[in-house]
């Protein structure tokens, strides 16, 4: 029920798009949600399973570390189970990178400018190229080359900006196109900054992210703040949120933070109060619970859930569900906007996730009718 209206509408930065497996990142493409496993990569149960979860949480790419042998020997049992397409982050030992390729990632995050000389660049693209494999070039404030550092004394956007250009042109050398680039920082003014003047620069696509936001909670506002207003300007077109939690943590903040600005439309998108004296029934605790049984519910719908009556029905007149709490443990439910009937304290929970779960059903029933049926 939420109309796009002019004022809503957000115009993506025209960027080349590349393949990342099956998934297609840029151009018009929808901006995909990423994030990386902390299990052992070398223990592929493990690293399977949270695969796994990250999956059932909605992630589009998935990103591994492959710091040894061991990771890269275990990577080709991994990318056979995973659902969705598998990045291999490499650092400085071109091995792992061609080791990867061969194993079938989809992705190297990689530096050219740190896997050693030339000739070495050179195996690696090669590599890529016959596995049908993209690159990401991974620039972060954290590990700036020596000369940058020297040159711009700290790290700053033009340095980040600088080094993601070096690094380009080491790939376009070689005829290597299918590549993504990241300017991350941990500081929001310097990200933020640092990809605005890259995006200006280059037609690539554009991975998002504030590296080493912290955790779930301060990083979740650190990375909605960075994030979001490049997503706002119209830049980005593939995003990690990078949390001290639990990887599909990270996707689910990751889809909130596009839910929120029109971007994508995945799951139920949720409206509910702060809650106060006026509440007829504990919001903080029903939201908390409706979230949680919510999140099989993969098909787009919105719901609000407001304590009272104050903003109850007009927030109800633009959600696919609403509640609103009433007086004697009577609570009032809108169906499409439109108040439909009342449902007691004790079975709302129940009767609120049995809603939502027809009006999903409903809503995909539709969707896979010929459009003449559906009319």
């Amino acid at each position: 029920m939420n109309e796009i209206r002019p004022w809503r509408t957000i115009h993506r930065r025209p960027s080349r798009q590349i393949m990342v497996g099956n998934v297609p990142v840029g151009g018009d493409a929808p901006i995909s949600v990423q994030t990386m496993t902390n299990t052992p990569t070398s223990d592929p149960k493990a690293t399977i399973d949270q695969i796994r979860r990250c999956e059932d949480a909605g992630a589009d790419i998935i990103r591994v570390s492959c710091p040894d042998v061991e990771s890269t020997a275990a990577l080709k049992q991994i990318v056979r189970a995973a659902r969705v397409p598998i990045v291999a982050d490499i650092h400085f030992h071109y091995k792992r990178a061609l080791e990867a390729a061969d194993a079938g990632a989809a992705c190297l995050r990689i530096n050219p400018g740190n896997i050693g000389s030339a000739e070495r660049v050179n195996e690696v693209v090669n590599a890529a190229k016959a596995n049908h494999c993209a690159i990401r070039i991974g620039v972060n404030a954290g590990s700036l080359e020596k000369d940058l550092l020297e040159k711009y004394a700290e790290p700053c956007p033009e340095a980040l900006v600088e080094s993601a250009l070096d690094h380009i042109k080491l790939l376009q050398d070689r005829d290597f196109h299918e590549f993504k680039v990241a300017v991350k920082a941990s500081d929001v003014f310097l990200a933020v900054a640092a990809y605005m003047q890259l995006a200006d620069a280059v037609d690539c696509p554009l991975h998002l992210g504030i590296t080493e936001a912290g955790g779930l909670i301060g990083g979740t506002v650190k990375s909605s703040i960075g994030m979001g207003n490049l997503l706002w300007a119209g830049i980005g077109d593939t995003i990690r949120v990078s949390l001290s939690a639990e990887p599909e943590q990270e996707v689910r903040v990751g889809f909130e933070i596009l839910k929120a600005l029109g971007l994508r439309t995945r799951g139920v998108r949720v409206v509910s109060c702060p809650s106060c004296a006026r509440q007829g029934f504990d919001v903080i605790r029903t939201v908390q619970a409706l979230e949680d049984r919510l999140q099989h519910i993969k098909t787009p719908l919105s719901l609000s859930v407001l304590g009272c009556v104050v903003n109850g029905p007009g927030e109800a007149r633009e959600t696919d569900i609403g509640i609103t709490g009433g007086g004697a443990g009577k609570h009032m439910v809108y169906l499409s906007g439109v108040t439909d009937h009342h449902v007691a304290d004790a079975d709302m929970l129940d009767h609120i996730v049995e809603l939502v779960e027809k009006k999903a059903a409903e809503i995909e029933a539709a969707a896979e009718l010929p459009a003449e049926a559906a009319e």
